[in-house]
């Protein structure tokens, strides 16, 4: 056991007992001021997110993308389960740093960095570095000489709903000259990455296109007189079970592609940088309804016709787009509410819609709804709210970023520990079931869980 994790960083549950029994205890309990709202974060499905995660992609090591969730409870979880970390920012390699990540697990991989941070990462010790540009080759090369660089090239990101390829990534027309370059300043270039865009592709065999033109670059480096030796795959994967693309089959699709590209024995430690993967599914969000208003249709533009509603509500809740709900920004999120009182099967439906706290008229959360008329004080919940809503503070509402309360079940937390895992020749035969949520977690066979994740 590592020692990141401990039993006071967490609530301790036992069977059968599930987030939406601990959300239920928190909100009807009221445990929570009035106006507060709170995540609960289920560590076991992170546990089991792992656990899946290296059993489709034996061969690739997880390096976390901090600024995806940046909670310390995941942290501290992930860090545990030996995941390395990327990271984008001085303020993420300090916080790694600060709960006692070494510099070998984390990797620098923003193509775009101040000259500032690349020298808090050489005084941190992180090494390897990205670039895509000769501009950020030669800021490396003065502020952090002794880096390891690593090229990323662009991608075909076309069924994506983030292009990240639109203003990152060289293309494989400039990789040569980038190389060439990067020979002449004295810079190590020990590899190459890619990210075939955010919010899960819809097109999984954009790995396989971007995983063959990894290898004509590592050919060029080859060529050069480099030691080519580490194949970033970058992000994309789901994190939620409604998403277009199962991880199974993407996972199939990169595992294929390996296999011809780079195939086992190579020498090429490959990695991947999952987000929402990893904590998309943990995490649930209460928040309260603090005010309301009733507008009319006509000044709604509702169309007063038989059984619609003569009026329509706007409800203002307790956390919006500038705090909890950022992923409407950053991850085109369309947040769907779950009522905390179940309706009457009877009760009446009003055109409904959710806005912020602040009076921005882009503090909106959601429209188009139907619900039942409900009251301040009411609490709302969001489930599938881990990526992209931890750790921005909406300064602008005037309020603190939602507390957090962890979970994890016993089974998990002994897993974790060490004491559950069986041997590897035994694996195959063994399985647990690793979450809060006994009812609807799934048993999953792997070994060994834990793997090393050192790439200098």
């Amino acid at each position: 056991m590592a020692g990141y994790l401990s039993e006071s960083d967490f609530v301790m549950v036992e069977e059968g007992f599930t987030t939406r029994d601990l959300l239920e205890e928190l909100t009807l309990g009221g445990s929570q001021d009035e106006g507060v709202s709170f995540f609960v974060a289920d560590l076991g499905d992170v546990v089991k997110k792992h656990l899946r995660f290296l059993k489709n992609l034996p061969r690739v090591r997880p390096f976390f993308v901090v600024k995806c969730n940046s909670s310390p409870g995941v942290l501290r979880a992930l860090a545990e389960l030996g995941l390395g970390f990327s990271c984008a920012n001085k303020a993420e390699m300090e916080l790694l740093r600060h709960i006692g990540v070494p510099a070998h697990k984390i990797i620098y991989t923003s193509p775009c960095k101040q000259a500032a941070q690349v020298k808090q990462a050489a005084r941190l010790g992180i090494r390897v570095l990205s670039f895509d540009n000769e501009v950020e080759l030669a800021k490396v090369a003065r502020s952090h000489p002794t880096a390891r660089m690593v090229l990323r090239i662009a991608t075909d990101d076309s069924c994506s709903p983030a292009r990240l390829s639109m203003k990152l990534g060289a293309t494989l027309k400039s990789c040569r000259h980038l190389l060439e370059t990067a020979k002449k300043m004295n810079m190590d270039v020990v590899g190459v990455s890619f990210h075939v865009g955010s919010g899960c592709a819809s097109d999984p065999q954009a790995f396989t296109q971007s995983i063959a033109d990894a290898r004509l670059v590592f050919e060029m480096g080859t060529e050069l007189g480099y030691r080519m030796h580490i194949l970033d795959l970058g992000g994309g994967f789901p994190g939620t079970e409604d998403s277009k693309v199962r991880f199974e089959e993407m996972a199939s699709v990169i595992n294929s592609a390996l296999d011809m590209y780079f195939p086992e024995g190579c020498g090429v430690d490959i990695l991947a940088e999952p987000g929402r993967y990893y904590v998309a599914s943990a995490f649930t969000l209460a928040v309260r309804i603090v005010a309301k208003k009733e507008v009319p249709s006509d000044q709604a533009g509702l169309d007063e016709e038989d059984g619609a509603s003569p009026k329509s509500i706007v409800y203002h809740i307790s956390e919006g787009v500038y705090g909890a709900f950022n992923c409407v920004f950053f991850d085109n999120a369309c947040p769907m509410p779950i009522l905390q009182k179940k309706p009457s099967p009877d009760q009446r439906m009003f055109s409904s819609s959710l806005w912020g706290p602040t009076s921005d008229d882009l503090d909106r959360v959601a429209e188009s709804l139907w619900l039942p008329e409900l009251q301040p004080g009411d609490w709302l919940i969001f489930e599938n709210m881990g990526a992209y809503t931890v750790g921005t503070t909406a300064s602008c509402s005037g309020r603190q970023a939602c507390q957090t309360t962890y979970a994890m079940s016993r089974v998990t937390w002994e897993a974790v520990r060490g004491r559950l895992l069986p041997p590897e020749e035994e694996a195959e035969d063994m399985c647990k079931p690793l979450s809060c949520g006994w009812e609807i977690a799934d048993t999953l066979c792997v070994g060994p869980v834990f793997a090393p994740t050192s790439i200098i």
